[in-house]
């Protein structure tokens, strides 16, 4: 009788970047290639991926929270993030399922904290409360200039490219979306057991390439599966 590889544990692995990355398309292609493999998983987004926090999420990307301040603003996300770790995250990694997420508590991080301007220990608090030990095994940071983001997102048209963010950050002018860039890459450097920085001025298929590659060298019973 063969041995049957050992099936890939479960992970938790999330996209961050600034707008217009393409976070949204490698998290669909990687739900495709695990899919591929017979390995379950489950695509999410934050703010949102369960009720109550896509709720959150509408208030806040409608810019209905805006005059609060981003402390205000990094509370709820805080209290949507509690919601989808204990709803969907937990227990789809309890029943073995990879967790793929558009997203995560680095945004927080980077646009209410080292962009938003927010206290650091009230990141860290929030953080502590809403992850619950669930903090992401891998991330991917999906980097690229600004200003050639943008112009991406103009060639898609807007509605599309922006449907993950409404018009609540997108409107922030250039010099704000540098400073988020910046963040981005300075908790990547503090964090580099957990981050990986990828170019995302790149086509899609050699980034998915690469995303890849960097999952199998991190998980190679990945690459076991796929040569099973």
């Amino acid at each position: 009788m063969l041995d049957m590889p050992a099936p890939a544990a479960a992970r938790f692995i999330t996209f961050e970047g600034g707008e217009g990355v393409g976070k949204s398309t490698q998290v669909k292609r990687l739900i495709a290639h695990l899919a591929r493999l017979n390995i379950g998983a489950v695509r999410t987004r934050e703010p949102g991926g369960t009720p109550k926090a896509e709720a959150v999420r509408a208030f806040i990307l409608q810019g209905r929270s805006e005059s609060w301040g981003p402390g205000s603003e990094a509370v709820l996300f805080a209290a949507a993030r509690l919601d989808h770790v204990n709803e969907l995250i937990a227990p789809s990694l309890a029943a073995g399922k990879w967790v793929i997420s558009d997203r995560f508590h680095d945004s927080t991080r980077a646009y209410q904290g080292l962009t938003g301007g927010v206290d650091d220990k009230l990141i860290r608090g929030l953080e502590e409360l809403a992850l619950n030990g669930h903090k992401p095994d891998l991330t991917f940071i999906l980097d690229m200039d600004p200003a050639v983001a943008f112009a991406r997102v103009n060639n898609r048209e807007l509605e599309a490219a922006l449907q993950q963010t409404g018009d609540r950050f997108e409107k922030e002018d250039l010099d704000w979306h540098q400073r988020l860039r910046t963040a981005f890459l300075d908790i990547a450097r503090a964090n580099r057991d957990r981050c990986v920085v990828l170019p995302a001025n790149q086509g899609e298929e050699a980034l998915e390439q690469e995303i890849w590659d960097t999952l199998t060298r991190r998980y190679p019973e990945l690459e076991v599966a796929e040569n099973a």
